[in-house]
């Protein structure tokens, strides 16, 4: 796709196969899997949601409210799924090759996580394990 990939997404999931510019920009929510390679400027303002990205090149990301970290198995799990997906609509032969060779294909996935997403999403679990209200929780997380 061109530039601006999943700019404001706030919900949707989506799988592309390489970006320009700027891709997940301001991403408040959704997930996004990009199998190729990106332009500049990822993650620019990303508050929300999560990319996950194949051989990401760190230095084109702006790593101003963004940590990028290895996959969990939890993650690789929903990735891989979502690459199955992408295939069987699009008969795409780039994830039938990442399918083909998955154990190797999940390690090469970075993960970029918003601090503040994360913050949030802590807060949500331990509210829930605590028994609490889970929208006071949120709200608390995201004024502190």
């Amino acid at each position: 796709v061109g530039e601006r990939f999943c700019v404001r997404n706030s919900g949707a999931t989506a799988v592309v196969e390489g970006t320009g510019d700027h891709a997940c920009e301001y991403m408040t929510g959704g997930r996004a899997v990009i199998l190729g390679r990106t332009g500049r400027n990822v993650a620019a303002g990303m508050s929300g949601g999560i990319a996950y990205v194949l051989d990401l090149v760190p230095e084109r990301v702006n790593t101003e409210m963004v940590d990028l970290e290895p996959l969990t198995d939890e993650d690789a799990g929903f990735v891989r799924d979502l690459v199955e997906k992408h295939m069987a609509e699009t008969g795409s032969t780039v994830a039938e090759k990442l399918l083909a060779e998955w154990e190797t294909a999940a390690g090469r996935f970075t993960k970029i996580m918003p601090r503040d997403y994360r913050r949030v999403l802590e807060a949500m679990a331990k509210a829930e394990a605590e028994g609490r209200d889970v929208d006071e929780a949120i709200m608390a997380a995201a004024q502190s």
